[in-house]
């Protein structure tokens, strides 16, 4: 296949996700399969990832090098600059591909009559380099001022981390085998890694590699997770055999977490949406956990919002709300998060959060655990959030996270991106008072 291909895959994608607010994972998933060379398909990804984190420098080249800059009309064009100027920075790409495969791939978007001006935009850009831009530049206002008013000085240190590629971190599955044979096994497999001295399953790759590469990885025994995901676990901690309620449980790696260390747990995952499910299911398959494999584990599609629709009459021990989020404690795995979020999606969240939480305390045992979790960074959806239900509720006690969880912020505990390598996450313990 042409060096092009790859490169055209790249500017349409881009296209979609820059100027018709589609999702980058769901374009991804679409184009990605359409091209043949596994290699081709890490390109596309790399530099979707790449060109969406330095979008802000792209832009500033363009409104600096062009007379006028491509508009709506040109989006592809200027998806496809975006495509090249990444594979120059950060990519650091050879400019020989970078600079002449673009150039060829004007002409597969129809932009043949355009190919001379995308050939001398991306050798000034390899001869100039990008113009600087603010780490924050590529944060709508309205957001930036949130992270500013919630994190003052260090909302400098949120906005850079949102620029960096988080690394990869890998949970063992404690069914299948040892983490330190497994880190054996990455190093046979000529990959360097680190077990987390705090997380029990994790692992940090010192590099990256496709999943389906990843050692056992289609015989279930390791999984793809982030350290602060990974910590929901420890957070939530529930006694052998409890009864336990995941509430918002796709796409299934926390409640695949709790079954792998406790097979003897009764755990009901439930979520809204039935495809969404459906790969809760399909995770366990894999694992080897769940539904087939203890008799405990459920997964059901349903509302917790709306226990009275589900909810059998027979309280929990412990219940998980990892609650639909504005995702901002993982821009930096998500970085078109910053070009479709808009404040009321933040209005309707915080709404949602709050409905859901007391929805999950009203099917909640007295002496349980709610543990409240979002990988969020904003306080109206982290510890406001919480405070407001503690008012709520005088019944329920706020419980101690130590520092393994990130630094106290409110009632919970807070972790930043980057923060031990980590993704933003905020995590509450929540007790049920004993009637009496």
């Amino acid at each position: 296949m042409s060096g092009a291909a790859p490169r055209v895959a790249a500017a349409r994608v881009l296209d979609a996700v820059l100027h018709r607010g589609r999702s980058l994972k769901a374009e991804l998933g679409a184009a990605l399969p359409a091209l043949a060379d596994p290699r081709d398909r890490a390109l596309v990804e790399a530099i979707c990832f790449a060109a969406l984190r330095q979008r802000a420098r792209a832009d500033a080249a363009l409104s600096a090098w062009m007379p006028k800059p491509p508009g709506r009309r040109d989006g592809d064009l200027r998806a496809l600059l975006h495509v090249g100027s990444a594979q120059l920075d950060p990519l650091g790409l050879a400019p020989y591909a970078a600079v002449g495969e673009t150039v060829d791939a004007a002409r597969g978007i129809g932009r043949a009559h355009q190919a001379r001006l995308v050939n001398a935009l991306l050798r000034r850009a390899q001869r100039e380099g990008l113009p600087a831009a603010a780490a924050e530049a590529a944060w709508p206002q309205w957001l930036r001022d949130r992270v500013r008013a919630d994190w003052g000085p260090g909302a400098d240190a949120i906005f850079a981390a949102s620029l960096v590629p988080g690394p990869t971190w890998l949970r063992v599955n404690r069914r299948r085998g040892d983490r330190d044979a497994y880190v054996r096994r990455l190093l046979d497999a000529g990959l360097e890694s680190a077990a987390d001295p705090v997380l029990p399953e994790a692992i940090r790759l010192s590099g990256s590699i496709a999943v389906g590469a990843l050692p056992g990885f289609s015989e279930g025994d390791v999984s793809v997770q982030d350290g602060s995901a990974q910590a929901v676990a420890d957070a939530l901690a529930p006694p052998a055999g409890a009864r336990v309620l995941d509430a918002c449980a796709a796409p299934g790696g926390k409640s695949a977490h709790l079954l792998e260390r406790d097979p003897t747990l009764r755990l009901l995952a439930i979520d809204v949406d039935a495809t969404r499910l459906a790969r809760v299911r399909e995770g366990w398959r894999r694992l080897g956990v769940g539904e087939g494999v203890d008799p405990g584990a459920v997964a059901r599609v349903a509302d917790a919002a709306a226990p009275d629709t589900w909810w059998d009459g027979v309280p929990f021990d412990a219940v998980l709300v990892d609650a639909p989020c504005s995702a901002t404690g993982v821009i930096r795995r998500q970085p078109d998060v910053l070009l479709h979020r808009r404040p009321a999606d933040v209005t309707a969240l915080v709404d949602l959060q709050a409905r859901l939480l007391d929805a999950a305390w009203s099917v909640l045992a007295p002496g349980g655990v709610l543990l409240y979790a979002t990988c969020s960074i904003l306080a109206d959806e982290n510890s406001r959030q919480v405070d407001a239900f503690l008012e709520r509720h005088p019944d329920a006690v706020p419980l101690p996270l130590d520092g393994r969880f990130g630094r106290a912020s409110g009632a919970g505990r807070q972790r930043l991106p980057g923060e031990d390598g980590m993704d933003g996450f905020f995590y509450t313990r929540i007790a049920r008072c004993e009637r009496g």
